[in-house]
């Protein structure tokens, strides 16, 4: 979604292309056409265009008038002596006013800009035409006010105009790096949604969405790597391509990390409703997806874990997949069982086996997590129970479980080094039983 912030800024736009003489008699009348200076540059009649007459030498004005077909408007019975400034708005257009026009004045000419459409309030046009039709011969306190008018409309065009340049760049970037993402064309990918990204990377309207997407093509590229790595036959460039495999999931939590964050302090001036729960619920799948692929992959960056332990919870409250949503309670677990923070991995496997008991990744998890805190701590009750929890696993898991050569493998060695013996494992008994 990109920002569409409009901002009002007076400016004298209509060109008076010739005047009549004062009309004879008691009334008189003002003429003109208005017309719309399109987008491809072109410019064609508007109909439908808001005109309005105030007086500036006594407070009053007359009815306002609506442009016809050919963008004709015409003001009738005016007093010949008063002196007018009219005002022109029209829906998709940029408002404008004339100031110092007679009454009597014919083929008044206004050239309107595509804008926002806004009508301005007659205070407005009063004082835009004091300043513009008093220009030299000001009082102090006039003088000041034309300054500051001029400084704020000086300031508006500014940030239109980064605006503007902004929003290109934010629409490109995000229509490049799709197409290069489709196209499987992760580096260009990432590329380009930085791009859009950099353009305006604190605002919730577009930034978001431009991270989100770049960390999904973060993770293909860190897939695409290591399943090339994973043949690779030499040490070197393995160790390498893990390397990036390592950081590219890095920089994808670091990524939907920003973008969650940056959408939960989000003004609804920015975004809001379901746009903004969209991408909330997509920054937190996206961050929960990145870890499972760390733990996968076995590439953790252990800087990512407090942020790791939050988001999970996270993803937990939002996902109503019930299988999915108990597997996400392992993803934690693993990760600190990789990076070898033992203590924590055996509390979330414990945590995971407590309403799960049977759940087989969450027994060798644990089995291994024991084992190697009691190497580590030379504990032989971790040992003997992460002994006992590998053999409950390796019966009850099939051959092909990707951990049932490593448990039976643990267990062998704690019967010959350690003289460990695996022991029958009670049933732990469910919540509520």
């Amino acid at each position: 979604m990109f920002r569409r912030t409009h901002f009002f800024y007076f400016a004298c736009t209509a060109l008076i292309l010739a005047f009549s003489a004062m009309a004879f008699g008691q009334n008189a009348q003002i003429e003109g056409t208005v017309s719309l200076k399109k987008a491809d540059g072109s410019t064609g009649p508007l109909e439908g265009a808001t005109v309005e007459a105030f007086r500036t030498d006594v407070k009053t004005s007359a009815p306002p008038v609506t442009t016809g077909k050919r963008g004709d408007f015409t003001f009738l019975a005016l007093n010949p002596a008063g002196t007018y400034v009219l005002s022109v708005s029209a829906p998709g257009a940029e408002p404008t006013f004339l100031p110092n026009v007679k009454a009597g004045t014919a083929n008044i000419k206004f050239e309107l800009k595509p804008g926002d459409g806004r009508r301005l309030t007659p205070e407005e046009v009063r004082e835009a035409a004091l300043i513009a039709g008093n220009s030299g011969q000001l009082t102090e306190d006039q003088k000041k006010t034309q300054a500051e008018q001029e400084a704020k409309i000086n300031a508006v065009k500014e940030k239109n105009a980064k605006i503007e340049e902004e929003t290109k760049i934010i629409q490109v970037s995000l229509k490049d790096g799709n197409d290069a993402f489709t196209a499987k064309n992760w580096d260009v990918a990432i590329a380009k949604y930085d791009q859009g990204i950099s353009a305006n990377p604190t605002f919730a309207g577009s930034a978001p969405v431009l991270m989100n997407n770049k960390g999904a093509a973060l993770r293909e590229r860190a897939v695409t790597t290591y399943n090339s790595s994973v043949r690779a036959t030499e040490a070197g460039a393995k160790v390498a391509a893990f390397a990036k495999v390592r950081a590219d999931l890095g920089e994808a939590a670091d990524t939907h990390h920003k973008a969650w964050t940056l959408l939960k302090s989000a003004p609804t001036t920015e975004i809001t409703g379901p746009v903004k729960d969209t991408q909330i619920a997509t920054a937190i799948r996206g961050a929960a997806d990145t870890f499972r692929l760390m733990a996968l992959t076995e590439q953790v960056d252990d800087t990512k874990l407090p942020f790791a332990k939050e988001i999970l919870v996270e993803y937990q409250a939002i996902e109503t997949d019930p299988i999915k949503k108990e597997s996400s309670k392992l993803i934690l677990a693993d990760l600190y069982r990789v990076s070898a923070d033992m203590e924590n991995a055996v509390a979330e496997y414990r945590k995971v086996l407590e309403t799960s008991p049977d759940n087989l990744d969450g027994m060798v998890g644990l089995g291994l997590s024991l084992v190697n805190a009691g190497f580590i701590n030379d504990n032989k009750e971790q040992l003997q129970e992460g002994a006992n929890m590998l053999q409950k696993f390796a019966s009850a898991a099939p051959d092909s479980h990707k951990y049932k050569k490593d448990a039976t493998e643990a267990i062998e060695m704690l019967k010959t080094e350690q003289k460990i013996t695996p022991q029958k494992v009670t049933p732990a008994r469910r919540r509520g039983n």
